[in-house]
Formats: C-alpha cells, sequence, structure tokens
C-alpha cells in the first residue's frame, strides 16, 4: 500500500493545498527572478493538476498577463498571447521545450549536464503534451 492510500481524504486534502502553496511560492519567486512582479492570480483559469504540474495565469504590475507552469518540472513562463487557456499553455510548453531540447542537441551537446537537461526537457515536454491531450482533466475549462 502506498502512502497515499493510507491518507485520509482531509490528509489528501491538506497535503494538496501544501503543494499547490509550494508551487505558487514558486511561480511567483521564478517571475521575480525575470524582472515581473507579480499582482494577481486568476484562479478560474489556472489549473492544478498535484503533484504533477500547475498552470498559472498572472497579472504583473505593469498589467501584462503570463501563464507561468511550476511543479515537478522546469519553471517557465510565456506571455498571455500565446495561450488563451492554460490547456493551451500546457502545449505551448510542451511544444517550446522539444525545440529547446532540440536546439541544445543540434548545438553540440558538450557535457553531461546539458545532456540531462535536454533529456528533462523532452520528457517533461511529453507528459505536459499527455495532460494537455486529457479530456477528462479540462472537463471544467472555460474556453
Amino acid at each position: 500500500m502506498s502512502e497515499q492510500q493510507q491518507l485520509t481524504p482531509q490528509q489528501r486534502e491538506e497535503l494538496e493545498k501544501q503543494w499547490q502553496r509550494e508551487c505558487f511560492q514558486n511561480a511567483q519567486k521564478y517571475l521575480a527572478e525575470q524582472g515581473i512582479i507579480p499582482s494577481t492570480v486568476f484562479d478560474k483559469e489556472s489549473r492544478f493538476l498535484a503533484p504533477l504540474c500547475a498552470i498559472w495565469k498572472m497579472k504583473s504590475q505593469s498589467g501584462k498577463i503570463y501563464w507561468v507552469v511550476t511543479g515537478r518540472l522546469p519553471t517557465d513562463h510565456m506571455d498571455i498571447s500565446g495561450a488563451a487557456t492554460a490547456r493551451e499553455a500546457l502545449k505551448h510548453f510542451s511544444y517550446r521545450w522539444q525545440l529547446k531540447a532540440d536546439e541544445i542537441v543540434a548545438a553540440g551537446v558538450r557535457d553531461e549536464t546539458q545532456a540531462k537537461f535536454a533529456n528533462l526537457l523532452v520528457n517533461r515536454a511529453h507528459g505536459l503534451y499527455e495532460i494537455a491531450e486529457k479530456d477528462e482533466l479540462w472537463v471544467n475549462e472555460a474556453s
């Protein structure tokens, strides 16, 4: 029996809330490192697929809106113009990471760290795309 199965529903809910808070803090920290200060989160359009990934729709203090992906993958962001929904944003990140991995390989992998990062990008790109393709995860998404 796994640890998850032994938890009560309340414990599972609390773990999920904790995971969501950590992802939110990671998203805020990442944006700040990019020189973007978030001011608003659009909860209704954001999606949380614990423990894999969270996709946040955030507005910055400058008024620009971004999608930010966090979780068990590289944290990344994009302008809202790249995708209308969280589902489209995941597909966009998937495509972008695949291209980035291809660029790393095409430039010639010079060390093990680059090779591992390229492999991570490919792996997570495939995972994001699979999540985006699962209709049952997106039933409640407003289009």
